[in-house]
């Protein structure tokens, strides 16, 4: 899309990366303009899913842009309107707890709050395997949040992880779409 710049914001559900930097390279060939931010685990972690510098490597290469990994390079994200939406993908229940109440301990949640502070949307694809235990209530209260919108998610193993919840990382340029018009994609649960 003309014009728009998404922030697109990394977390560290490793198990989906794959997923989030193919639905990252949909929106890169659609047009629009990315900036790279991710948490510093997300960042220099590397784990069984794979190397952290591989990762930023390819996503640098997609966006042609250096990732935002520091509390300090994510705060003038707000101030300098650098994003028209910031999408969180994964975004984890450590990450959205942080969210709900407040906490700016990363560049994530720098990123978020200082994007928000403008009234801009942010989109939230989550991946964790507490949703519906522990993160239930942040999701609650989240989905009742301004600016704040989700891209549905459902169960991912109910028969393994039962309180696992995963968003449906496919639908993520539909739901930016929405999200831009402050509308959530509905419906939010499959």
């Amino acid at each position: 899309m003309e014009n728009v710049t998404i922030g697109y914001a990394m977390c560290g559900s490793y198990c989906t990366f794959d997923k989030s930097i193919k639905q990252l390279e949909k929106l890169v060939e659609t047009g629009y303009d990315v900036l790279p931010i991710m948490s510093e685990n997300a960042y220099s972690t590397d784990t069984r899913f794979g190397k952290s510098q591989d990762f930023a490597e390819k996503i640098e290469s997609i966006c042609k842009q250096k990732i935002i990994h520091t509390i300090k390079d994510a705060e003038p994200i707000g101030p300098k309107k650098m994003c028209d939406i910031i999408i969180i993908s994964p975004c984890t229940g450590n990450t959205l707890a942080k969210l709900t109440n407040g906490i700016t301990d990363t560049a994530v949640t720098m990123a978020v709050k200082s994007h928000l502070r403008i009234l801009r949307p942010v989109l939230i694809t989550l991946a964790t395997n507490d949703a519906l235990g522990a993160a239930a209530k942040n999701i609650g209260y989240m989905l009742n949040r301004k600016n704040i919108f989700f891209v549905p998610m459902k169960q991912d193993d109910y028969e393994k992880k039962p309180n696992s919840l995963v968003a449906d990382f496919s639908l993520i340029p539909l739901a930016a779409e929405y999200a831009l018009e402050h509308k959530q994609l509905q419906p939010v649960f499959n």
